[in-house]
């Protein structure tokens, strides 16, 4: 018989006085990351555009929200990699990616996955051909605006025409001129059209997997507003807006111009700061994980295959099944030996156990 629970917590030693919770060592050091990035973006800022000469300040609202992004990234990603399973993809990824050896091994590995996994994103491919050009569709065209917007917001660059108005303009950056253009050609009308090109790309990539959320009854299923159709939503806002405001000096003579600009800065200011805590943050992690890739692929060139313990197929590579074992240590879980198994065998183990303790038990 087992001894009551008083005298149980009587024979036991009083206990060692706890440390202070894990969380707020967390918090304080993601806090401090990132307010030395913010820090560190404005004095790019304040550098990049020569003492604030090359900076616009109708462009201030843009630059702010950057900041935030930037605090928040850093303040994210500190989290994130607290974790004891990111911490070890950070880390394995990211030796993967600055490692000589190898380099020495597959020089032409890392370009290759970058193209692949990173930029083309070919894996998407196996998923759904339309998902895959959807998602290549807003990749770029976020990419292009990305290169365009936060530049010309820092003040890095700027085009300036020596009569005013042009058609002959400079690019310089950071006060150094870079190229000379007129603004009537195609390099001209592609230098001052470029968002809305990024516009175009992005509108029917976001559509189709806005569409796809709406109708398709497994997306549905998981899917929460905020996090996936929010996102979603605001890229086509913004691309539209944007478009609008071409359309206006165009065509309308700038009628409506300053109702469109406000509106088109509201959304990408509220979407600049909701990246880092919603679904675009994966965009962060991605480099950890092309760095994964390569583990796993030099693993590979050197033929460290780990074997299924029941049927002798290959698993994985042997140091990722390593280090996936480690990870479940960490976590203080008890069944890192399920990892030596195939996926076939560890339902095949699942079911004679469920057959052997559970449906025993109702005889």
């Amino acid at each position: 018989m087992s001894e009551p629970s008083e005298a149980v917590a009587a024979a036991q030693p009083p206990a060692a006085p706890q440390p202070p919770p894990a969380g707020r060592s967390v918090t304080a050091r993601a806090t401090l990351a990132g307010v030395v990035v913010s820090l560190l973006l404005v004095l790019a800022i304040v550098l990049g555009s020569r003492l604030l000469r090359d900076f616009d300040s109708a462009l201030l609202p843009y630059a702010v929200a950057t900041v935030f992004l930037a605090f928040g990234v850093a303040y994210r990603y500190t989290v994130w990699v607290s974790s004891p399973g990111a911490r070890r993809l950070f880390k394995k990824g990211f030796g993967s990616l600055f490692s000589a050896a190898n380099f020495r091994k597959a020089p032409t590995a890392l370009p290759k996955m970058t193209a692949t996994y990173l930029g083309f994103q070919k894996f998407l491919g196996a998923r759904s051909h339309a998902r895959w050009a959807a998602h290549q569709m807003i990749f770029w065209g976020c990419i292009l605006a990305a290169l365009i917007t936060f530049p010309l917001t820092w003040g890095w660059f700027t085009f300036t025409s020596g009569s005013g108005s042009g058609p002959g303009y400079e690019m310089r950056v950071w006060g150094f001129k870079v190229l000379g253009f007129d603004s009537l050609n195609i390099l001209g009308w592609l230098m001052f059209h470029g968002l809305d090109v990024a516009a175009v790309l992005v509108i029917p990539g976001a559509s189709y997997f806005l569409w796809r959320r709406m109708k398709d009854r497994g997306a549905i299923t998981g899917q929460r507003f905020a996090y996936d159709l929010l996102p979603l939503i605001m890229l086509i806002v913004i691309s539209v807006t944007g478009l609008l405001l071409t359309f206006s000096s165009i065509f309308l003579h700038g009628g409506g111009y300053e109702f469109l600009a406000i509106l088109h800065m509201v959304s990408v200011v509220f979407t600049l700061i909701y990246i880092p805590f919603g679904k675009f943050f994966h965009i962060v992690q991605r480099p950890a994980a092309v760095g994964m890739q390569l583990f796993k692929y030099t693993a590979r060139q050197d033929e460290q295959v780990f074997t299924c313990k029941r049927c002798g197929e290959p698993v994985d590579t042997a140091p990722y099944v390593e280090n996936l074992r480690g990870t479940m240590r960490d976590l203080k879980l008890d069944f890192d030996g399920w990892v030596e198994y195939c996926p076939r065998c560890k339902r095949v183990l699942r079911g004679t156990a469920y057959l052997t303790h559970v449906k025993k038990g109702f005889n």
